[in-house]
């Protein structure tokens, strides 16, 4: 019954909370490659070679479903594992369609023509190689249109989360919104575009202000996923436990994960 969830490190770990609420039934299997995070400063072919290795090994734990719970892996990566890569009767699903379809209150199936949406000026922030990417922008222009996206590249906030030192991650979250607002003084919304960037929500509204609609993408996530295996109930592969597994340190990492979610969390290793 299992699906997978992969992540570069522990990021993840906010949307499988999320699923795991949403969908308490289902087992999850959590990937989470700690021995190369971050990817975000990685090239796109380190990235695929890394994020494909990694949801294999989903696939061998029995999940017939991986949702990369990355904003870099599904900005870098996972175009070419659909077009290229994914078995037959696999299916590998990103983070970034629930968050359009929230900014822009239309469905992925709606192939309409763009239109105009409620929120003009759109802070994205997201690490290095999301940003480089522009995919957010890309499937963003598909649907809406006279949106201004100003993106930052939030680099070390993700090493500093991984690391367990909350107070350098605020103050690098603080010094990112400081540098975005001096392009864009008044943004109506902000993309929290990294899954580890939802430990620092309140840092990050905090920083931008109560005007400001902060959309985190955990909880989105989670009511997509159960929509589509509401639609596609096949999807539920056969494995039967919810297993944490890591690249890195089990040891720390589990530290790490218990910490970030407040209830114990074991990782062995993949």
């Amino acid at each position: 019954m299992a699906v997978g969830i992969f992540d570069s490190g522990l990021g993840g770990l906010t949307v499988l909370d999320a699923v795991a609420k949403r969908l308490p039934d289902v087992p999850l299997v959590y990937m989470g490659d700690s021995a190369h995070a971050p990817y975000g400063v990685r090239t796109p072919d380190d990235i695929y070679n890394l994020t494909t290795s990694a949801t294999q090994r989903l696939f061998d734990e029995g999940c017939d479903l991986v949702i990369l719970a990355c904003n870099t892996a599904s900005a870098a990566a996972l175009r070419r594992m659909q077009e290229s890569w994914v078995p037959q009767g696999k299916r590998v699903l990103g983070v970034f369609v629930p968050m359009i379809e929230a900014l822009t209150e239309r469905q992925w199936g709606d192939n309409s023509p763009p239109r105009e949406v409620a929120a003009k000026h759109v802070a994205l922030f997201a690490t290095p190689a999301t940003v480089a990417s522009r995919a957010f922008q890309r499937e963003l222009a598909f649907r809406a249109v006279g949106v201004d996206v100003e993106a930052q590249a939030c680099g070390g906030v993700v090493d500093a989360i991984e690391d367990g030192d909350m107070i350098l991650a605020d103050a690098l979250v603080r010094s990112h919104v400081d540098a975005l607002m001096r392009k864009m003084p008044q943004p109506d919304a902000a993309i929290l575009g990294c899954t580890h960037y939802p430990l620092m929500e309140t840092e990050f509204q905090a920083a931008l202000g109560p005007d400001v609609k902060v959309f985190s993408q955990a909880n989105l996530v989670a009511e997509s996923l159960a929509d589509y295996l509401a639609r596609r109930p096949e999807m539920v592969g056969p494995g039967q436990v919810s297993t944490f597994l890591t690249t890195g340190d089990p040891d720390k990492v589990s530290s790490r994960a218990t910490q970030f979610l407040r209830r114990q969390i074991t990782f062995t290793a993949a």
